[in-house]
């Protein structure tokens, strides 16, 4: 064995990239600037929509189910260019808590819609399915156990707008869909385009941020459209971490020397959409992307001794901080024909996307190797590859006893999904000759037998009615069946209603089965790595085995194979619009979700299976592997309303009102596996149950105001986060954070016909979550000071300035 181990990590140029998104946006520049793109008109409050539904123009009011749209406008009326961040402040339903200290978690940040896991929220791009992330969330964060869509990978330059439908709607779209939808438009056609620069920082001066955008379109020909969109960004690091006071012999007491807040962030991402009319019946369309995010984190401080003055390293006589600096390559294609063809609307798709997560570790050491060790190691790979092909049609047929036609859609859909765990170098991995733990301090690298292909393929058939029944009653049945290679077949169901008894006021309502299909990645994923437990208030590193339902370690400790989860949801809704300018939505919604799958608790193994697995090739102290572990009720309420003032000359002064409350309860458990009740053992502990019961803010309440006059505008907007509790296996651990106030206020100028300059500032009041107990030693001595489940994060107040052109 080499004394130092090269890395094998395939060497790849950045710059390319960077360069080729470069042109595009300096293509997107040199557009004729006498083009217009058009818009809606900026009165009207009501939208034609897509989503859920087949019908053709179908507005916002005429939805059985409750659909928010999000115009381009509002996406860029935060200091955010990150979409998840931009969601979680637009949506009271969506929290985006701000992972830090979580690994992968880190670089790709979940979301949740309505208090459910991420994944349990369906993604559409154009209508089209969005393949999830490489990453599983496998440490003490939000969402943890879930491998969802990485939002942040659609940069706000390339969208037109944004439906999200707060509904179950497997029936119609299949897999995922319990939490809702969230349908990403991007903006098309050749005319019109626009070009923003972007700086910001934090109150604290750091968090700098650098962003370059732009958006335009070309003809094809004169049948055909090509829109490019690009996005570059800078975003320096936060650090929040307190000083270290924990050993005064230490070289750099009471010095910071964790990094503690948002990860250095760099990404590049290119978005194409396109369409060509091929002749009266048929078009055919493409859109797609490539990007590149290269992310830097921190995880945990390693102090220079290990114990007195035993010195850990002789290449770091001081300490050190390992970095986690990932890349993260995701690419999509979508092309398809589109027409009408004896009164059907037709459309035949063909879909691939893949999310591929690269690891290198810099800064650390294996401590087993002693002075031998790098400093530097490739620590390996996740990709998860989808393949979608889709046949959708669609009819209207006159009923002689309704007041409307029936739409009737019917539709199959094939699918492939893959998911690969690349090993990483030797000396990420290995134990050598020192009496200490193997693997690169910071993240343990994925060995041989972690890596390896996993595949599944299913296929699906639907068909979805809908009507006005009369001029008051319009409805809608929807039902799919879905047949799984891994797990079995599967069936879906949906009914929906709307009877309006005035033109102001209407109810609505829906029920409906759906499901969530268990990933690859929860199926598949292996590691073993260092994760840290507090024990006896001393925060220690334990060598901690993930392992998949299907290996030999997993079933010794009581794995089975994974099921489907099964969703009930149930939804009553009031709208009332007594004019154009005003409206109010008030939904019921009750989630019953059965055999929900958790990753279990940190399994500290005694010594007799300890020695159980190390005969099977992994020595680990800890273990845990995916389990259906519960069945859950959410039930909750979303109100949104909506006001309109028209001022003369066309000044106007809009308010937008939000309010989501939200409570899940844990209604069973699974049986705890005979082999860990023997050993004294629990699969899921109180933590796991409580981290997705009482973990994300109760309720959150927001209040926009828009004031427009001549060439500015002033945009306000409040929001409340509601309480949360961030649980631990000792109920007197617990730590229950009040809720939260957030100001948001920003202004904007237009100068002439193109240009728009924008000034704003972020929690302007400088609000902070109250700080971590030191109970338990849980703040680490003070140096993580905030907890990472903070919807709101804790990077304090934030300026932002935009400049932009359009044409």
């Amino acid at each position: 064995m080499s004394p130092r181990l090269a890395s094998t990590r395939p060497t790849v140029n950045r710059t390319p990239v960077k360069t080729v998104i470069a042109a595009s946006l300096i293509a997107c520049f040199a557009l004729p600037a006498h083009a217009q793109q058009e818009v809606p008109a900026e009165g009207e409050l009501q939208s034609v929509v897509v989503t859920g539904t087949f019908a053709k123009n179908r507005r916002t009011i005429d939805s059985e189910s409750p659909i928010d749209i999000l115009t381009s406008r509002d996406l860029q009326s935060t200091g955010s260019g990150e979409l998840a961040t931009v969601l979680a402040r637009l949506l009271p339903s969506l929290n985006f808590a701000r992972a830090t200290g979580a690994d992968a978690s880190d670089a790709v940040r979940p979301a949740q819609l309505r208090g459910l896991s991420p994944d349990q929220t369906l993604v559409l791009v154009n209508g089209k399915r969005r393949y999830t992330s490489a990453v599983v969330n496998v440490n003490g964060s939000l969402g943890r156990g879930s491998a969802p869509v990485d939002l942040n990978a659609i940069p706000l330059a390339a969208i037109d707008h944004i439906e999200v439908l707060r509904d179950g709607a497997a029936a119609q779209y299949g897999s995922d869909a319990i939490a809702g939808v969230i349908n990403i438009i991007l903006k098309k056609g050749a005319a019109g385009g626009d070009v923003e620069v972007g700086y910001g920082q934090t109150q604290e001066h750091d968090g700098k941020q650098k962003s370059i955008k732009g958006s335009g379109g070309f003809k094809l020909g004169d049948d055909g459209w090509l829109r490019i969109s690009a996005e570059v960004a800078d975003r320096d690091p936060t650090n929040r971490a307190g000083p270290d006071f924990r050993n005064p012999l230490e070289p750099r007491y009471g010095q910071v020397n964790q990094r503690y807040g948002d990860p250095e962030s760099k990404p590049a991402t290119l978005f194409l959409n396109s369409e060509y009319h091929i002749n009266d019946n048929v078009d055919w369309y493409a859109f797609g992307n490539y990007g590149k995010r290269d992310t830097s984190s921190a995880a945990t401080w390693r102090t220079a001794y290990t114990s007195g003055t035993t010195l850990r390293t002789p290449l770091f006589p001081e300490g050190f901080l390992p970095l986690q600096n990932s890349t993260l390559t995701d690419q999509s294609i979508v092309t398809g024909l589109r027409g009408e063809t004896a009164g059907w609307r037709w459309d035949a798709s063909l879909n691939y996307g893949s999310n591929k997560f690269e690891l290198d570790l810099d800064n650390t050491v294996n401590q087993s190797l002693g002075a031998a060790s790098p400093t530097h190691f490739y620590a390996g790979s996740l990709k998860n590859e989808q393949t979608v092909f889709n046949l959708d049609a669609a009819r209207e047929f006159p009923v002689a006893a309704f007041s409307g036609p029936l739409t009737v859609a019917v539709g199959a859909e094939a699918r492939r999904e893959k998911y690969t765990i690349g090993a990483g170098e030797e000396a990420s991995y290995i134990t050598g000759t020192q009496s200490s733990a193997g693997g690169a301090q910071g993240f343990s690298g994925f060995r041989p037998a972690n890596a390896g292909s996993h595949s599944r393929h299913n296929e699906s058939l639907y068909i979805n009615l809908e009507a006005e029944v009369t001029k008051k009653l319009s409805g809608g049945v929807a039902l799919r069946h879905e047949k799984y290679s891994d797990f079995g077949s599967t069936t879906s169901a949906k009914g929906s209603a709307r009877y309006a008894f005035t033109d102001a006021f209407s109810l609505r309502g829906t029920v409906s089965s759906g499901f969530r299909a268990p990933s690859l990645a929860q199926q598949y994923y292996t590691i073993t790595t260092t994760n840290f437990q507090v024990i006896n208030g001393v925060n220690t590193p334990i060598e901690t085995g993930t392992f998949a339902v299907n290996t030999p370690q997993a079933r010794a400790l009581g794995a089975q194979d994974l099921k489907p989860e099964k969703a009930r949801n149930y939804s009553l809704g009031a709208q009332f619009q007594p004019n154009r300018n005003f409206t109010t939505s008030v939904d019921a919604y009750r989630i019953d979700i059965d055999n929900r799958i958790l990753f279990s608790a940190n399994l500290a193994l005694n010594a007799a299976l300890q020695q159980q697995l190390a005969a099977q090739g992994t020595p680990v102290g800890a273990a845990r592997y995916f389990t259906n572990a519960a069945n859950t009720r959410t039930e909750g309420v979303d109100i949104v309303s909506t006001y309109r003032i028209d001022l003369q000359d066309k000044d106007r002064l809009d308010f937008t009102f939000g309010y989501n409350h939200n409570k899940s309860t844990v209604e069973g458990i699974a049986p705890n596996p005979a082999i860990l009740t023997a050993n004294n053992l629990l699969l899921i502990d109180r933590q796991s149950i409580n981290r997705i019961t009482v973990a994300s803010p109760k309720d959150k309440f927001s209040l926009a105001t828009d004031y427009s006059f001549g060439i500015w505008n002033a945009h306000g907007v409040v929001t409340r986060y509601g309480s949360f509790t961030v649980p631990q296996n000792n109920v007197a651990l617990d730590q229950t954070y009040d809720p939260q106030w957030v100001l948001d206020l920003s202004g904007s100028v237009k100068l002439g016909k193109n240009w728009r300059l924008v000034a704003g500032i972020d929690n302007v009041t400088n609000r902070y979550p109250a700080q971590v107990t030191s109970a338990g030693n849980l703040n680490v001595a003070g140096t993580q000071p905030y907890s990472i489940f903070a919807p709101n994060g804790f990077n304090g107040r934030y300026y932002y300035a935009k400049a932009g052109y359009s044409w």
